[in-house]
């Protein structure tokens, strides 16, 4: 990677065309990481309360943007936890819509993307969202309401869609992020 080259600019898809999920926050994590382009490096964004982690590994997709200005969220289902900064490379699987919104913002859409790693064993079945059990799909939901909460922060779901609906809103969050660049 150049030196003038971040993170959040690398290719979308690596050489086999797998999509790649930048992590901020491992598995297991309080503490919510966020990629810095402008210093390159990842800063402490906040730290969830006692009792509260990620549930899995917890991330970006690099060369996209969401309608809430920050790079798409991914959310990887795999055999174990990677440390942040870790290029994980996976198939999408489907996304979690959902809206977010702060004191004095409107809502945006702030979807997370369920990606399955392509290295491992436990997940390789998983190729759709209807792969993924309800109670899972739930638990996930009622996760991200509460760490937005925590913070002040609004978020409601909206929605689940496949994969194939998932790539189109890969594809929108590309053209988001090239339009801008």
């Amino acid at each position: 990677m150049e030196t003038s080259q971040r993170l959040n600019q690398i290719d979308t898809f690596d050489r086999d065309q797998a999509v790649r999920v930048v992590v901020e926050a491992s598995a297991g994590m309080r503490s919510k990481l966020k990629y810095s382009p402008s210093v390159g490096a990842f800063e402490v964004h906040h730290v969830l309360p006692v009792g509260m982690a990620f549930p899995r590994d917890f991330g970006f997709i690099p060369s996209t943007l969401g309608d809430d200005g920050d790079p798409l969220d991914a959310l990887v289902f795999a055999d174990e936890s990677v440390p942040t900064g870790t290029i994980v490379p996976c198939r999408l699987i489907g996304v979690l819509q959902a809206t977010q919104s702060s004191a004095g913002k409107p809502p945006a859409r702030n979807d997370r993307f369920l990606a399955v790693a392509r290295e491992g064993s436990q997940y390789t079945h998983w190729s759709n969202l209807g792969h993924v059990p309800e109670a899972v799909l739930a638990q996930l939901e009622h996760f991200f309401v509460s760490y937005n909460e925590q913070r002040g922060i609004a978020f409601r779901p909206a929605g689940r869609v496949d994969a194939a609906a998932a790539m189109q809103l890969l594809e929108q969050g590309r053209s988001r992020f090239q339009s801008k660049s």
